[in-house]
């Protein structure tokens, strides 16, 4: 019998639906995957997944409150470095974002409706773009990967006929990931540009080579993976405009009360993660891409992404709304700039929350203390003899710290921390064979000295234990 509110529950529904896309029959829809993996539907009631029966809500509260209860919690030493990071949130940020006027999966297509979200937004553009340099500021990415491979993109776009885009060996490694997978279906070349030995910045001579007149976009990352401040950013900017490419930055938002912003740098295009103003460590998510660009309708006409503007209705009155939507893919799907639909909103009205209750001073504030708080780390490290000196280059937030000589693998010293309730660096020899046993380590705000001393003195005592 077909569920009086589920149209296609009625066979004869689901036929005509059937017989309209030329298939005869659901299961060949799933034909793409392959007969081996897909499970029988008769057998879905004994998999081993899930709750597998109805159950009350009491006794699902105690099974899911059981397995959480098996979660190792680590707050606040936590000190994984590599693209996210502990931050401290205002309570107030959290109360704010949740209430309803906000917490809502709705689009705002309906401006006489949503002038409320649509202002959220707009501020949110607007502090962003002051934080940036930058002139124009879309309503979010999905994070900093995404941002930047969709940035790649667009300078495909605006430059056409290019093939190539150049990314220096010490970005995320994380976000390379994401920008192969992105531009894998265009056949773009890929140039990877090698780091300076002695100081882990971008080795300028070897830029100089691989940019050209086939180049789109050059990127640069600031501080980069390693956490150094790339001191030659303008420089790596100038290069990129003499051939003719757009220049892109990627920015570390906590680190801009201090380091010089994409727009001073001279920046086409500028990227960053959001989750560094105000949003929590959730594996993986929802976190937030920053996307930015100066005001150059050629670049604005071919941004990814919701951008809210400010206009008047017809009666003359302040009025917000969603501006140049033919570039998105509700209007013009095949043509669209970008895919991304309903985009991370919530997350930037958090970060917008955080900004406004930071203020101008707030922001140097926290780069000062971050800066600060990971400077004590480093010394604290030399004085107890670890190697924290790979590379010669000041450094923002994180550093690496190298244990070849310690008589222990970093990934032992790792598995002990967790033990002690402390999560330690990043383990970054996957990506950069050539600095052997070395791990990312990271301080925020977050941190105190008592903190961070647990983490030394710990590192310290596994050393000397070892067997």
């Amino acid at each position: 019998m077909p569920h009086p509110w589920i149209p296609n529950s009625s066979e004869s529904v689901r036929r005509k639906m059937l017989e309209k896309i030329g298939v005869n029959d659901v299961s060949e829809l799933f034909r793409d995957i392959p007969i081996e993996v897909r499970i029988d539907r008769r057998d879905w009631d004994n998999l081993d997944i899930g709750l597998r029966k109805p159950i009350s809500e009491i006794v699902a509260w105690r099974i899911i409150n059981e397995k959480l209860s098996r979660n190792r919690v680590y707050q606040p030493l936590i000190f994984l470095g590599g693209g996210v990071y502990p931050h401290a949130t205002p309570s107030v940020v959290k109360y704010i974002v949740t209430r309803g006027e906000f917490l809502t999966a709705y689009t705002p297509y309906q401006a006489e409706i949503s002038q409320g979200l649509m202002q959220a937004l707009f501020e949110y553009q607007s502090l962003i773009a002051e934080l940036l340099d930058m002139d124009v500021v879309n309503a979010s990415m999905y994070d900093w990967g995404s941002a930047l491979a969709e940035a790649f993109l667009m300078s495909l776009r605006v430059k056409k006929g290019r093939r190539k885009i150049v990314l220096p060996k010490t970005i995320n490694p994380f976000h390379r990931e994401v920008v192969e997978t992105y531009v894998k279906p265009h056949s773009i070349e890929i140039t990877t540009v090698n780091y300076d030995p002695e100081t882990g910045l971008i080795d300028i001579e070897d830029l100089k080579k691989k940019v050209d007149r086939e180049t789109a976009a050059v990127y640069v990352q600031n501080p980069n993976f390693f956490g150094l401040i790339e001191e030659n950013a303008k420089e790596i900017g100038d290069i990129a405009h003499d051939s003719g490419a757009l220049f892109i930055v990627g920015s570390d938002l906590s680190s801009l009360g201090l380091l010089a912003p994409p727009g001073e740098l001279g920046a086409d295009i500028a990227v960053g993660e959001g989750q560094h103003l105000g949003l929590d460590l959730s594996y993986g998510g929802p976190y937030l891409g920053v996307f930015a660009t100066k005001f150059d309708m050629e670049l604005v006409k071919q941004m990814p992404g919701r951008l809210i503007g400010l206009t008047t209705d017809n009666e003359g009155n302040r009025a917000f709304a969603m501006i140049l939507q033919a570039r998105e893919q509700h209007i013009k799907r095949e043509k669209a700039t970008s895919n991304i639909c309903t985009n991370e909103a919530l997350s930037a009205i958090a970060v917008a929350i955080y900004l406004s209750l930071l203020g101008k001073r707030g922001i140097i504030e926290l780069s000062r203390n971050i800066y600060y708080r990971s400077h004590y780390a480093y010394k604290l490290f030399k004085e107890n003899g670890f190697n924290v000196d790979l590379f010669k280059s000041d450094f923002f937030k994180e550093f690496p710290v190298n244990f070849d000589n310690v008589g222990i693998k970093y990934i032992d010293i790792h598995e002990k921390l967790l033990e002690m309730g402390i999560h330690g660096g990043l383990y970054i020899k996957p990506w950069f064979v050539e600095l052997g046993e070395t791990a990312l380590f990271a301080f925020t705000e977050i941190h105190s000295a008592d903190d961070i001393e647990k983490l030394v003195f710990s590192i310290k005592e596994i050393v000397e234990k070892r067997v």
